[in-house]
């Protein structure tokens, strides 16, 4: 099911991502909800080199309506803002591609949008990530784990479309999945709206380390640099981010 002009759906699910095998893992869960997806699915591919790509075989077998968006490798931040600029409904929600929703994720999505204020900006679920019981966690399970409870982040949180705009959505000049949902997240929020709690919940598993964990750490230094320039000093404290 390929069509995505579902002009009275109220959401679009918006997925960046670099072609994981567990983005079918979470089309599987979206295809079997509790309530049936009805509102469209935009597939954000930000592979290097994807343009030209015929769209995947298995995208005509979607219960849901869905289309295949490509953004060329530019970072997650350029492919939220192709998908959301897309999108024509009032809500945009947005859902990494690793992550596992339950099976009411969905039923409770229009909830949890359906009750929102006029006053609220944006309504994020609430993320798991399950620990090995078997022995200790490792470093890498453990700072994974630090997802849970963290503000703003892009793994399962819907914005209000007219938000985006009005602020430009994310700053693509954050590369990488660090840092851009918490400056997307203060600047949305800088005019008084409230991104809320929701009661919809997703699972993150813990994807294997690699060696070069480390190295990635250390480049994100540089995205704490231009926090810190966007900010000022004290933008941890405001987002309560570690």
């Amino acid at each position: 099911m390929s069509g995505v002009a579902l002009d009275d759906a109220p959401t679009t699910i918006v997925v960046p991502t670099v072609g994981r095998p567990s983005l079918l893992a979470l089309l599987e869960r979206l295809a079997e909800q509790t309530a049936r997806v009805t509102v469209p699915v935009l597939l954000v591919d930000d592979r290097t080199g994807s343009d030209g790509r015929p769209p995947p075989e298995w995208l005509e077998d979607l219960p849901f309506p869905a289309r295949v968006l490509v953004s060329g490798g530019r970072g997650p931040a350029a492919a939220r803002n192709l998908g959301w600029r897309h999108a024509r409904t009032p809500w945009v929600s947005f859902v990494d591609d690793d992550v596992l929703p339950e099976r009411d994720w969905y039923a409770t999505l229009l909830g949890d949008l359906q009750g929102a204020g006029a006053e609220v900006v944006g309504s994020q679920g609430r993320l798991t990530v399950p620990l090995p019981s078997d022995r200790r966690p490792t470093d890498w399970e453990r700072s994974t784990s630090g997802l849970e409870g963290a503000r703003w982040i892009t793994a399962d949180l819907t914005y209000r479309r007219d938000a985006l705009a009005a602020v430009g959505g994310f700053d693509e000049r954050f590369p990488r999945a660090y840092r851009e949902d918490i400056d997307l997240g203060l600047r949305i929020t800088s005019g008084g709206g409230r991104v809320v709690w929701g009661q919809r919940r997703v699972e993150h598993p813990v994807r294997p380390a690699d060696r070069w964990v480390s190295v990635r750490r250390q480049v994100g230094n540089a995205d704490d640099a231009l926090m810190t320039r966007l900010h000022g000093p004290h933008w941890r404290a405001r987002a309560h981010a570690p």
